[in-house]
């Protein structure tokens, strides 16, 4: 049975068999359990699963069930060399599952593409190093390579590969953010002068309210379930807005806790849920400010006050167009928006107002939409009117996903970086560096699919997969002269090869990483400006794969030798390195003797000091009108079929584009991923029937056919006119040119479809 509704609390014992099942998957049974207990422990490695960071409390494990798999899929004792490509042809390859590739095993050795014979064959280091110099030096001009970066890579070759691009002459660095939370950044920075969230872990011991928007803990950061099951119990209140009924925000049973496992009990994770439409998170915070506003009206007519006057005051401009905004928002915009009730939202600034500290955490059910910048603004307004921000258990929190992609941020991994950072490259590396802004995600495909961009080098991740419409993003690729990925496994975007190709396979966390020095370590930033040390454990030195500095000083040593900096001596010994990172980037003093603080150490927030590095040294409160629709009008034009609103989301059994099997075990979804979550009641006024294949067809105004077909109906609790499916296998259904404002953000969480009846539904019917 492909749909069985699961009745359990996240975690506890399912998600201890399930650790145990990847364990043995692994075929590095002992060896993994091992390397598992040294997961986010000093003198450990970093978790290569998600972004959360460790309170200080000693304990005998710090990972969890996806951290577990994340783990045993990079150890697996299997491998790609050589003689696997001389098997399989890239077209053959290319028919595969994304499971399928992954689960090949670790890339051993380098390979070229021979277009000829259609498959990779061995190549030397050096030669490949060599070919990747040749294809840079006959380039136009150095902004016709696109240098992208999965948020996996360490400080050290964040560092690199920034330095390397900048040396090249260009700052064309589209990276994982630019799909994920690159609204966050811009929103943040535009509204307190920074980037970053403004809370530490330790904030939520102290909380007295925390409010989630958009986002799910228990498949996609589970050690925050921890957190938050420990915040409801000494009395906080968790208030969590999402869009589907998900398990891990509603209970919780800690492995950690033998009572509550022994007695099959659970802690709850949230106090409050409730389920917005798609896109209506904006709406919804902006009905807490305007209940809140009609409060403060009232207290100032007998003397008193609703919110922090003498912080706004002191530190924020522009509360007053926006008080205007939201007075003239009506109530009918604000209910029929976000799919709540005004007694619902009531009840959720009740929450609000009663309590003295507020974290506000959120991650891509926000910042995929068109309107993410002004909800995450929206998000933010709300804090400064109370002045929650710069005080211990309040602030703003937004939850990375990939474990170090805040820090390849702060290492200059940025399309847009700061005049400041590139003054002090330049006078510590004694080079100009390009000043123009590069690329990001949506503008390197733009760019490769009209034959502009040449060379495309892939520090890590899985971009063809990653990125919206598939279609078109594939074609970017194969446009390509030279395609390069450095990577540990196998994935979609390696079966797509330029005209020339090359894999270069690396070291991951859980490996020993031998340098001339000896064994080197690797830093990583965490998603509350944590910096720590990750060193691994399994030794893979006898094989071909080298460390992700090792290659990008290898390829930076073929094309500009010893300039600006003697390349490989640079990974003889990391220290070196970050003494290089010491110099350039503020907060970095005392890098490599910071390092050996236990737990490592805190960058720190100017937000957070109350230190706001605007244009105006204030913190703006920012004022947006709520969209007109969350789909457009032009757009609801295309089809008199009844439009639905598609997000894609992971599954349970998934990290990113990483599918370690087919069980989404908190939905209840077993041995399928080819699936449409929708309300019983949508499927009834349908015509349709559950378990019924559909076809999803995207409405965009270009003239371009996306669709997917064979999708099977599972009638689940999300709200009317909401649909939501799995990617990467919906991500054709996303237009590379729906983005968002101001954030380029592909808008995979609001994207309009139709449904159509499968010829094959009714024997979909039988068989399930």
């Amino acid at each position: 049975m492909s749909h069985k509704p699961y009745t359990g609390a996240a975690g506890g014992w399912a998600a201890l068999a399930s650790t145990a099942k990847h364990l043995v998957k692994s075929e590095n049974v002992a060896k993994n359990l091992k390397t598992l207990l040294k997961t986010n422990q000093d003198h450990g490695f970093d978790c290569p699963g998600c972004a959360w960071g460790e309170k200080g409390n000693r304990a005998t494990f710090r990972f969890c069930e996806n951290g577990a798999k994340a783990v045993n899929w990079e150890a697996s004792s299997r491998r790609v060399n050589a003689q696997f490509f001389a098997e399989h042809s890239v077209a053959w390859l290319a028919k595969q599952s994304d499971y399928f590739l992954e689960y090949q095993g670790r890339l051993a050795e380098p390979v070229v593409y021979n277009s000829q014979s259609g498959h990779y064959q061995a190549i030397a280091w050096d030669e490949a190093f060599q070919l990747i110099a040749k294809h840079l030096h006959r380039l136009e001009n150095p902004n016709q390579a696109e240098l992208y970066t999965s948020g996996r890579a360490s400080n050290e070759a964040a560092f690199l590969y920034q330095l390397f691009g900048r040396r090249l002459g260009t700052n064309n660095f589209p990276d994982c953010s630019n799909m994920c939370h690159e609204a966050s950044g811009y929103a943040l920075s535009s509204s307190i002068g920074t980037g970053k969230g403004t809370v530490t872990i330790e904030d939520f011991e102290m909380a007295d309210a925390i409010f989630l928007f958009g986002q799910n803990p228990g498949t996609n950061h589970p050690r925050m379930l921890e957190t938050l099951a420990h915040a409801t119990h000494r009395g906080a209140k968790v208030v969590a807005f999402n869009n589907l009924k998900e398990r891990g925000l509603e209970r919780f049973a800690n492995p950690q806790k033998p009572a509550e496992m022994l007695s099959g009990g659970s802690s709850p994770t949230t106090s409050h849920y409730f389920t917005p439409k798609l896109g209506g998170d904006m709406a919804a915070v902006r009905g807490i400010v305007k209940v809140l506003l009609a409060r403060h009206q009232q207290a100032l007519l007998h003397g008193d006050s609703v919110f922090d006057l003498n912080f706004i005051k002191q530190h924020t401009q522009g509360l007053e167009s926006y008080l205007i905004e939201v007075e003239q928002t009506s109530w009918q915009k604000i209910v029929e928006q976000s799919g709540l009730s005004q007694a619902q939202i009531e009840s959720a600034a009740d929450i609000y107002h009663q309590s003295d500290r507020v974290i506000i955490a959120w991650a891509m059910g926000i910042t995929q939409h068109k309107h993410s910048v002004a909800t995450i603004h929206e998000l933010t307004n709300l804090q400064l009117l109370f002045g929650q921000i710069g005080k211990d258990g309040a602030g703003l929190c937004p939850v990375r996903g990939h474990s170090n992609v805040q820090g390849d941020r702060t290492m200059g991994i940025n399309e847009r970086p700061s005049s400041a950072f590139l003054e002090s490259i330049e006078q510590v590396f004694g080079f100009t560096p390009p000043k123009k802004p590069g690329h990001n995600v949506v503008q390197a495909l733009t760019a490769m699919l009209k034959g502009k961009s040449k060379v495309f080098i892939g520090l890590g991740g899985n971009l063809v997969a990653a990125a919206p419409d598939t279609a078109l993003s594939t074609q970017a690729l194969a446009n390509c002269e030279l395609t390069v990925s450095i990577a540990t496994k196998l994935n979609r975007t390696h079966v797509t090869p330029g005209q020339q190709s090359l894999i270069l396979p690396c070291l991951g966390r859980t490996d020993v990483d031998e340098q001339l020095a000896g064994p080197q370590r690797v830093t990583v930033e965490d998603s509350f400006s944590m910096v720590h040390a990750s060193a691994g454990l399994i030794d893979e030195s006898r094989e071909h794969m080298r460390s992700e500095p090792a290659i990008i000083a290898g390829i930076a040593n073929a094309a500009f030798g010893a300039s600006p900096v003697d390349w490989l001596s640079l990974v003889e010994d990391y220290d070196r390195i970050r003494d290089l990172i010491e110099q350039t980037i503020p907060g970095f003093e005392r890098f490599n003797q910071n390092l050996q603080q236990p737990g490592g150490f805190y960058l720190g927030n100017s937000a957070r000091r109350r230190i706001w590095n605007t244009a105006t040294n204030r913190a703006q409160i920012s004022c947006h009108s709520l969209p007109e629709n969350i789909i457009s009008a032009e757009v609801r034009a295309l089809s008199d079929n009844r439009i639905f609103v598609l997000q894609t989301l992971r599954s349970h059994d998934q990290y990113n584009t990483t599918i370690y099997g087919f069980a989404d075990r908190y939905r209840g979804i077993y041995d399928e991923r080819e699936v449409l979550f929708i309300n019983p009641l949508d499927i009834a006024e349908l015509g349709f029937k559950e378990g019924a294949l559909v076809n999803i067809e995207t409405l965009w105004a270009d003239n371009i056919e996306r669709k997917v077909k064979g999708f099977k109906l599972i009638a689940y609790d999300i709200p009317q006119g909401n649909v939501a499916a799995y990617f990467p296998e919906a991500n054709p259904l996303v237009p590379l040119m729906s983005k968002g404002d101001l954030s380029d953000t592909p808008t995979s969480k609001s994207v309009a479809v139709v449904l159509t009846t499968s010829a094959d539904s009714e024997i979909a019917i039988a068989l399930s």
